[in-house]
């Protein structure tokens, strides 16, 4: 998957609000995604993984992928319900943010 589709798909789920899903690390994942941006010049992704296989542990919950790693990314018909509390309750310290749910904005930007 090009790196232009895979910006252009997590900004529309971000932007309606629907679920993705997409593997990583050879594991099938079923995700809200959050926010989508640089972080150490890296795209990274912070979605709520809702179903799926994960490793260790639990399936559900606040996960972190490196966009490259992720493959067979695609757009689910669903929707979720918008932000969730943060894990932490901090913000994310990101170098430039892509699209956030919790701004409900997506920039686009050449």
């Amino acid at each position: 998957m090009s790196n232009v589709h895979a910006d252009r798909l997590l900004k529309t789920a971000i932007r309606e609000l629907r679920l993705v899903v997409f593997t990583l690390n050879g594991r099938a994942r079923v995700a809200e995604p959050h926010d989508y941006g640089l972080i150490e010049g890296e795209p990274r992704l912070f979605f709520y993984q809702i179903g799926g296989q994960s490793s260790p542990g639990s399936a559900l919950g606040w996960r972190w992928a490196v966009v490259s790693k992720i493959s067979d990314l695609r757009l689910l018909e669903q929707h979720f319900r918008g932000p969730r509390p943060a894990p932490s309750g901090k913000r994310i310290k990101w170098d430039r943010l892509f699209a956030t749910v919790r701004l409900a904005v997506v920039r686009d930007e050449a």
